[in-house]
């Protein structure tokens, strides 16, 4: 992650609330010293953008570096610098293993190495336990353990399985009972991902949710998982599926739409490592400065207070 664009956290704010306001339409395109102004005025003015104090901004949705890197203590260094200068206060991080299916021993390291970010960093990193629901009776064990004795905030399932397969429902049903979300990798396109066949979808993640009522999922990548439209119309049927807005993808209404057609209250604000995209689609968003400080901080501080 290059950082090196990164000045003062008011520059940074300044140019990505014109960058943000252009994407949705405005006519902040102007280079002019009175337009940047304008924009850095809107910046400090908003309170509900990051870096903003009418409450915490919290990043649903991010990864450490794998260990197998030499230089993962330098990258997640630079992560936490990035999350500064963007005002994000708390990142809900994993680690998955480069080649999947993780293994049980797999994913057992990758979140132990979580744990020990969690104490490198502690109050900015919160963890996601990592699992493989293949190896049902160890994910358990793993989840119980990540939850109850590191403090652990959820759970991260990818595609090893798609989310309505039976193997997955142990996995849930452990979520539920100990409060915490799941964020699932997911992903809806006009063709397959070869690399990817057992990949879940916004409408699977709406079948799951009406299957469990009581447990609180999150749609991954609203900006990374392909033809978001659909997704955001898949989720109408699925009232405890909350959609994460990471990404890369900034296309202009995205976060319009999903607010209008889910409501504000089930979307939170994630980047997935699109830092800048994260927060300027959130900053740029023809919505009000209560419901964008909902989608940055709010609705996701709810979630981890389900434990109490």
């Amino acid at each position: 992650m290059d950082t090196t664009g990164f000045v003062t956290r008011r520059s940074f704010l300044g140019t990505s609330a014109a960058v943000g306001l252009a994407l949705a339409g405005r006519r902040y395109v102007s280079s002019s010293a009175g337009r940047l102004e304008a924009a850095e005025a809107e910046a400090a003015a908003d309170s509900s953008g990051a870096g903003g104090k009418a409450g915490p901004v919290i990043d649903c949705h991010a990864h450490l570096t794998h260990h197998s890197r030499k230089d993962y203590q330098e990258r997640d260094r630079r992560l936490i610098e990035a999350a500064d200068k963007l005002g994000i206060d708390q990142l809900c991080c994993s680690i998955l293993t480069p080649r999947r299916p993780a293994t049980a021993d797999g994913f057992r390291q990758c979140n132990l190495w979580v744990a020990e970010a969690m104490k490198r960093f502690k109050g900015r990193v919160l963890g996601y336990c990592y699992v493989n629901p293949g190896y049902t009776r160890e994910a358990l064990e793993e989840i119980r353990r990540c939850v109850e004795e590191r403090g652990f905030i959820g759970i991260k399932l990818y595609n090893e399985y798609r989310c309505t397969e039976p193997v997955v429902f142990p996995v849930v049903e452990l979520a539920i009972e100990l409060r915490v979300p799941i964020l699932h990798h997911a992903g809806h396109g006009h063709y397959p991902f070869p690399n990817q066949p057992r990949i879940s979808d916004g409408g699977d993640l709406a079948e799951l949710g009406r299957r469990y009522p009581e447990a609180r999922l999150i749609c991954a990548h609203i900006g990374g998982g392909g033809d978001w439209e659909w997704t955001i119309k898949a989720l109408r049927h699925g009232d405890n599926v909350f959609l994460d807005t990471s990404g890369s993808v900034v296309d202009e209404g995205m976060i319009e739409l999903a607010a209008r057609v889910l409501g504000v209250a089930r979307l939170v604000f994630g980047c997935d490592m699109s830092m800048t995209a994260g927060v300027g689609k959130i900053r740029g968003a023809r919505l009000t400065p209560e419901a964008k400080q909902k989608i940055l901080g709010g609705n996701m501080r709810r979630l981890l207070e389900m434990r109490g």
